[in-house]
């Protein structure tokens, strides 16, 4: 039996004469992703998000001289709600960005580094922006999400050709107390996955954990245990990142907080969905590794800054779960 949705329309009129507002307020409708009854019948899916976006159109259109409801609907049998649901389809979006992401990997190995990666970035970008109002997401985003998780993947190869390639298999669950008071060892001059693994390794899984920083992965005694570097103990598997591969094999992929970490380390190690706190997080990193001389200090200064954050998603996840 098919659910019926609960809608909110927004029904509006504007002076033929005000071109300017008429043209501000149609794309702001657009950007929220608003089907079209009609002309100046505008639907939403009802939610809170939607009620003050539509709210805040109202009140744009009454300054400008217009007038504006806002009215609740409810489909009246499933063939009418199918009928709304149409309206938001965005196959033929996907459609677009799939061709974009096809070609950008079929150039990809006579482009220009840096120009991939300001296009990736983008075409990352655009499916974020094509998700956020993909009210109900089906096959076309999954197949895009992968489309752009392999671009990501074939970037980085190119990019670093240091950095580890994904290992296959599953993932193999591990007890904490069976690795106490070891020797972790990964390559110098860390970055974001590097970073936030050791952190994680010291925070929760070997409160004792002593560090070597490796010159070349090869370097690597047999009695340490290695990570984010091919063959190391853990490292990138599938499509997960060293992070959080070593979430899922001690248990701790369950903790919301880490995973909403989980997502930043992911975004700045190997692109994918944006995040928005990612940007920042970046550059105060990248300021922080220039700034320390050795890995064992910017290991020091890296994990407040985890610490905070990890103390900040969780303060949120509290006050969600009250």
């Amino acid at each position: 039996m098919s659910i019926s949705t609960n809608w909110l329309s927004l029904i509006i009129s504007l002076p033929t004469s005000n071109a300017t507002a008429r043209m501000r307020i149609w794309r702001a409708l657009k950007s929220m992703g608003c089907g079209v009854l009609r002309d100046g019948v505008y639907l939403l899916p009802d939610s809170e998000d939607a009620a003050l976006s539509l709210e805040q159109q109202a009140a744009e259109i009454i300054d400008a001289g217009g007038n504006a409801q806002i009215v609740k609907l409810q489909s009246t049998q499933p063939a009418q709600d199918l009928v709304f649901r149409k309206l938001f389809d965005r196959t033929d979006d996907y459609v677009v960005l799939k061709q974009e992401i096809d070609a950008f990997l079929g150039t990809l190995p006579a482009q220009n580094l840096l120009a991939s990666k300001r296009l990736l970035k983008r075409l990352a970008r655009d499916f974020a922006a094509i998700s956020a109002i993909d009210f109900f997401p089906g096959s076309a985003r999954d197949q895009i999400a992968l489309s752009l998780e392999k671009a990501t993947s074939e970037l980085a190869a190119a990019s670093n050709a240091d950095e580890p390639q994904p290992a296959q298999g599953k993932i193999k669950k591990l007890k904490r107390e069976d690795y106490q008071q070891r020797i972790w060892a990964t390559r110098r001059r860390m970055w974001v996955d590097r970073m936030t693994s050791a952190w994680l390794i010291r925070r929760f899984i070997d409160p004792a954990a002593k560090f070597m920083w490796l010159q070349m992965p090869q370097d690597c005694p047999e009695n340490t245990l290695g990570f984010d570097f091919d063959g190391a103990t853990f490292t990138h598997v599938g499509a997960l990142v060293t992070f959080e591969v070593l979430l899922t094999t001690f248990d701790l992929e369950r903790d919301p907080a880490l995973a909403r970490m989980a997502a930043v380390v992911h975004y700045l190690d190997v692109g994918g969905i944006p995040v928005a706190e990612a940007a920042g997080l970046e550059i105060i990193l990248k300021g922080m590794r220039e700034r320390c001389a050795d890995d064992d200090g910017l290991l020091r200064e890296a994990a407040i800054i985890f610490d905070d954050l990890y103390q900040t998603y969780s303060s949120e996840e509290n006050t969600h779960e009250q």
